[in-house]
């Protein structure tokens, strides 16, 4: 499914920080400049925006929603406490085949799996073209054999990821908008249509986040469908990594998890030991 052609970004000063900082915007050279920086304070642009401060660009729906970051020290790093979370997935699949994203934002997982998943083939679909528009300001590499970014409802990919010669073994869900989640990823027979594309070791790993009560309306309905097969990660700033696994018979061993753990933090330098510990606490106590 093609992309459309991706609209032109403006970049203009900062309205917020020092001179030398910068925003980037999906506006012609010849707009009204002035008036699409105080409709950026104000709140009333209703346009994905990147803030660029020297060290880092961050992607925006609105001032206080930052969706995604990217270091300029080290661009394939993951900035964002719940991007580093949704990883722990390799410690219950470390070498899968095929990887499905919903949502692109800035592109941070789709980067880091590319570079440190190398086992797998990631297909990313994103619904808003002024999101995709961005890949470049978040250098993200080109389409390859390993790397797709696709323009279209996540919801319609999941459906069409069934009938893949070769399904995902892993969705990785991270698919919001300014208003929160995506009203097509907000259903129980959604998440049917996502146990049902997974291969049979496969799992979901999806970001909550918003309002607490939309959160746990989440949570029942995937513990409904992958009958409680679930573990679930809180943060501090409020997100739920949950992780979801098709298999029946799911039982993790958690001491060979632990040993799995050390061995990926060498690797990628993330702390897989603190997520095994604390998804191995959240099955014990059965928080889902």
């Amino acid at each position: 499914m093609p992309a459309s052609k991706a609209p032109a970004i403006l970049v203009l000063p900062s309205p917020f920080f020092s001179d030398s900082d910068t925003i980037h915007l999906l506006e012609e050279a010849d707009c009204d400049r002035q008036g699409v920086l105080r409709q950026v304070v104000s709140g009333a642009y209703d346009k994905p925006f990147v803030i660029d401060d020297g060290q880092t660009r961050s992607l925006h729906f609105s001032l206080s929603l930052i969706q995604s970051t990217m270091s300029l020290k080290d661009p394939f790093a993951l900035e964002l406490d719940y991007t580093q979370a949704m990883m722990s997935f390799l410690l219950f699949l470390a070498r899968p085949r095929q990887i499905l994203m919903l949502g692109l934002g800035g592109g941070s997982l789709a980067k880091f799996c590319h570079r440190h998943v190398g086992s797998a083939r990631i297909t990313v679909v994103e619904i808003d073209p002024r999101v995709i528009a961005f890949r470049d300001v978040f250098e993200l590499p080109s389409d390859d054999a390993r790397l797709r970014v696709c323009e279209g409802d996540g919801a319609d990919w999941v459906g069409q990821a069934a009938g893949w010669e070769e399904r995902p073994d892993v969705i990785m869900m991270d698919a919001f908008d300014r208003h929160g989640l995506s009203g097509s990823v907000s259903s129980t027979a959604f998440y049917q249509s996502v146990h049902d594309a997974l291969t049979g070791k496969g799992l979901m790993v999806a970001n909550l986040a918003g309002e607490r009560d939309d959160r746990e309306d989440h949570l029942a309905m995937i513990a409904e469908v992958f009958d409680d097969r679930v573990l679930r990660y809180s943060l501090q700033d409020g997100n739920d990594i949950v992780l979801a696994f098709r298999a029946p018979g799911f039982a993790p061993r958690w001491r060979e998890i632990a040993n799995q753990a050390k061995a990926l933090r060498s690797r990628t330098g993330l702390d897989f030991p603190r997520y095994a510990e604390r998804l191995e606490r959240s099955r014990r106590l059965r928080y889902v």
